[in-house]
């Protein structure tokens, strides 16, 4: 990578690369993406589910316990 800093940086900026390297360096990020495994083996759809769900898991505990130790009032 360092080794043609120098002729990289005394050529003009408007030259582009060969195309056929910019395809194989695509290429490779492409075949990453495709490798790459789902986080905890979910879609990001479920995983949102799950959280929401747990989001509204700890709520409805909390408002629970805050009734039970008398801390907040029904008003009834």
């Amino acid at each position: 990578m360092l080794d043609d800093l120098r002729n990289e940086a005394s050529s003009s900026f408007e030259e582009t690369p060969e195309s056929s390297t910019l395809e194989g360096e695509l290429s490779g990020v492409v075949t990453h993406r495709q490798r790459r495994q789902h986080f905890l083996g979910m879609t990001p759809a479920q995983r949102f589910i799950i959280t929401l769900l747990l989001f509204m898991m700890v709520c409805l505990l909390g408002s629970l316990c805050l009734i039970a130790f008398e801390k907040v009032v029904l008003p009834l």
